[in-house]
């Protein structure tokens, strides 16, 4: 009996534990600081990170949105006269003040 305790607790002692990463959510937040619509909280899946796309108009932040997103990857890129910022991490709530 003791044998099998010591093999089932050593076999415990590789297993690592993990926890979900959990991101902040908000559709729609605006130059105030505010989040307008989707404020919460989203637990990534498989392969997700948490994301925050910021997106600015002659140097000035308009509005932003967080949320978990899969296969994210940072990116810049200009359209219409507006340039999207996309940043991505991978630790608790990392993204609200990214």
């Amino acid at each position: 009996m003791d044998k099998h305790f010591l093999l089932v607790f050593s076999l415990f002692c590789f297993i690592e534990a993990v926890t979900p990463l959990k991101c902040i959510t908000c559709h729609l937040r605006t130059k105030t600081d505010r989040c307008r619509r989707g404020f919460g909280v989203c637990v990534a899946q498989k392969d997700e990170t948490c994301m925050i796309v910021k997106i600015y108009r002659d140097f000035r932040l308009q509005l932003s949105y967080m949320l978990c997103q899969k296969f994210c990857s940072d990116l810049t890129f200009n359209f219409n006269n507006h340039t999207y910022v996309h940043k991505c991490c991978n630790h608790d709530y990392c993204n609200f003040k990214v």
